[in-house]
């Protein structure tokens, strides 16, 4: 295991940032920090990096202490890529990577190959002479993630990975997110935007005011939060669609101007149809319903409330 917390707490004076806060992560895997601002998020990676010592509980990394005196072999072995990530906006992109490649003691020998392939992975090889100053936000959010993996780390460590990126550049970065987790690279990402997480996690932590309302893989919440089967359904006559209220196994029933039906299992949805057809309904659609992760999200924080 990459990194386990347990019951990890850590305050700010009077405000609880993180409270019995509980985490594993595999190598290999993404997990994504879902919740508002101020939920923990940012307070959680810095926790894992030692950069904040906690105040109660374990935090272990590589199996090591990062608030100890292992913090310097952890911090060694992890990329991190703050929300505001600093650059140097004189030097050029290649001279900010030559200098990240320093600072983690990268080989000599390796660094304009590694400098050369990071720079090709994140799509800014064309622009490494060019001074940082000159940067777009997404170009810089590139670097940032290039420089971030010239050491290769075995942990990754992304705070709003996206923040400020257009739809091109933030599809980009999600996806050599992914790619760098294939290989086998431990991802930690906190984000607000669940479009973010969409498709990416394998393990999703909500968090809320510093604690974790819930925690487990995408199909793992669905099956806990989500009704067994929902189907959305419309007809020429909307109103017919009410039978299905008084029907056995249906669970739930709500219709504006669609009807949506939440049933006790999947295998009911011909039964439905069958009973909506012979009360005189005639059908325009039958969808049946996979929430996305905003659905999902907001049930959750519905039901922890």
């Amino acid at each position: 295991m990459s990194v386990e917390l347990v019951g990890v707490r850590r305050s700010f004076g009077p405000v609880v940032a993180v409270d019995e806060l509980s985490l594993s992560i595999p190598s290999g895997s993404v997990t994504v920090l879902l919740g508002p601002n101020g939920a923990g998020k940012t307070t959680a990676v810095r926790l894992v990096t030692g950069a904040l010592g906690a105040d109660g509980g374990t935090v272990r990394v590589f199996g090591l202490d990062p608030g100890g005196a292992d913090g310097t072999a952890v911090r060694r072995r992890c990329g991190v890529v703050p929300a505001r990530p600093a650059l140097y906006d004189r030097l050029s992109g290649y001279d900010n990577l030559r200098y990240g490649a320093e600072l983690f003691e990268v080989e000599p020998s390796l660094v304009d190959d590694r400098i050369h392939d990071a720079a090709t992975r994140f799509g800014i090889a064309d622009v490494l002479a060019t001074r940082v100053g000159g940067y777009s936000t997404g170009m810089r959010a590139r670097l940032a993630l290039a420089r971030a993996v010239l050491h290769e780390p075995d942990l990754l460590l992304l705070d709003e990975p996206t923040a400020g990126l257009d739809p091109e550049s933030a599809r980009i970065v999600l996806h050599l997110i992914d790619e760098l987790a294939e290989r086998g690279t431990a991802v930690l990402m906190c984000t607000h935007l669940l479009l973010e997480a969409e498709g990416l996690a394998d393990q999703i932590v909500v968090l809320d005011r510093g604690r974790t309302l819930v925690s487990g893989s995408p199909a793992q919440l669905t099956r806990r939060y989500w009704p067994a089967a929902r189907v959305v359904l419309d007809a020429d006559d909307p109103g017919v669609l009410d039978r299905a209220r008084t029907l056995p196994f249906v669970r739930s029933y709500r219709r504006n101007g669609t009807a949506t039906v939440d049933l006790s299992e999947p295998g009911r949805i011909p039964d439905l149809v069958d009973a909506l057809v012979a009360a005189g309904a005639r059908l325009r659609r039958v969808e049946p319903q996979t929430p996305s992760l905003e659905q999902l999200y907001f049930t959750i924080r519905e039901q922890g409330s």
